[in-house]
């Protein structure tokens, strides 16, 4: 079941859009919770941008996986989605893969502040959740986001989750602060990156592997569970994104 309704972030309405698990209207019990951004194309192809989802709650059904799902809707004007999902201004290696200088980003910051300090006590009020079993996980930027919420707030976010992660726009900030933070608390992180994510860009396909392999790098020596996966062949794209669904939640929930 999906249950959607609207919050003001940033100035704007934003749609939240929950999947409580199969069970949750029949027996009294709490779940974990599990957020997530880019919610447009977290559940249903009809609302996707782009078209393709990750189609989570059929799989969650039809596993009988039993975790609460929270998708937060990307800000889809202009560049906005980049700045809420980039805690930092870009650095050097950004203006190297992108080919200019990007002044988007630094609104990251607000952005989890927004999940930890108003939404996360809605949820945690409004529905049978395991206060202490908090999760996140996010796609590209997404990913991004998820890193910088786990050094942030490490006690909090105990799982997460870094699918096909644009780190390169933030590489430099992100890798210093994953150093200076003490991750220990974290259980459990995932990563994953496609060899081929710019398609036939081999270079920036290259730099993308690059920049996730120097925060797995860093992770492991810092986490005790980390799970890397390198996807040969995989690009950056929603069809193979919703491939790995099955893997990634397997290994948080497990």
């Amino acid at each position: 079941m999906i249950e959607n309704f609207e919050v003001p972030l940033f100035g704007q309405k934003r749609k939240i859009r929950i999947f409580l698990p199969h069970n949750y209207a029949d027996v009294d019990k709490k779940y974990p919770v599990l957020y997530m951004h880019d919610g447009q194309n977290v559940f249903d192809d009809k609302e996707a941008i782009g078209g393709v989802s990750l189609d989570l709650h059929t799989y969650l059904e039809e596993n009988r996986v039993e975790i609460i799902v929270i998708a937060i809707d990307q800000n889809t004007f202009a560049e906005e989605r980049i700045n809420e999902y980039c805690p930092f201004g870009h650095g050097a290696l950004s203006e190297k893969v992108l080919g200019y200088k990007s002044l988007s980003g630094g609104k990251g910051n607000d952005y989890v502040d927004f999940i930890v300090q108003e939404l996360k006590p809605f949820i945690d009020s409004t529905y049978r959740t395991e206060i202490t079993k908090t999760y996140m996980a996010g796609i590209s930027l997404g990913g991004l986001i998820s890193t910088y919420a786990a050094c942030r707030y490490p006690n909090i976010f105990k799982r997460v989750a870094a699918i096909s992660s644009a780190f390169y726009r933030n590489q430099e900030s992100i890798e210093e602060l994953l150093k200076t933070r003490d991750l220990s608390s974290l259980e459990k992180f995932y990563l994953d990156y496609g060899t081929t994510e710019a398609g036939e860009n081999t270079e920036i396909s290259h730099q993308f592997e690059l920049s996730n392999q120097a925060v797995y790098e860093i992770v492991k020596e810092k986490i005790t569970n980390v799970n890397v996966e390198i996807i040969k062949g995989g690009k950056h794209n929603y069809a193979t994104f919703k491939e790995r669904v099955p893997q990634i939640i397997t290994y948080i929930t497990s």
